[in-house]
């Protein structure tokens, strides 16, 4: 159902991702908002790794709620607080998505709504 794009005829992906990804027939679409570093108990982590990986689990629950995996998972749009390192960032998108690619995009910007974020991601998943 969804396919990898990526053209012989382009540089390849400069990270683990595809340039494009097709969705044949999906039944299910899931769209979500920006999802930020906040726990279940309302703490933010201080490292921007940690932010990832409580970001990373944010997203494993909603797609769980909606009854899909990361295996879903067509895009990824990272924001990340410019200065910030991104290696741990795309590390914990590594780490979640394991042999999983796709689409990937991450921005910089000078700041998100809240101080102590240093990232918010959002995805796009079919099924």
């Amino acid at each position: 159902m969804n396919l990898s794009v990526c053209p012989p005829g382009i540089a390849p992906p400069a990270a683990n991702y595809v340039h494009a990804v097709v969705s044949e027939n999906p039944s299910r679409m899931l769209h979500t908002s920006g999802v930020v570093p906040v726990g279940k108990d309302g703490s933010v982590p201080d490292g921007i790794g940690d932010q990832a990986a409580t970001i990373w689990s944010n997203l494993q629950a909603i797609l769980s709620d909606a009854e899909m995996s990361v295996d879903d998972i067509v895009s990824v749009t990272t924001y990340v607080v410019t200065g910030e390192d991104l290696r741990p960032v795309m590390d914990a998108r590594d780490t979640a998505l394991g042999d999983h690619l796709a689409a990937s995009t991450l921005v910089t910007v000078p700041k998100l709504a809240q101080s102590t974020w240093r990232l918010e991601i959002a995805v796009v998943a079919a099924s």
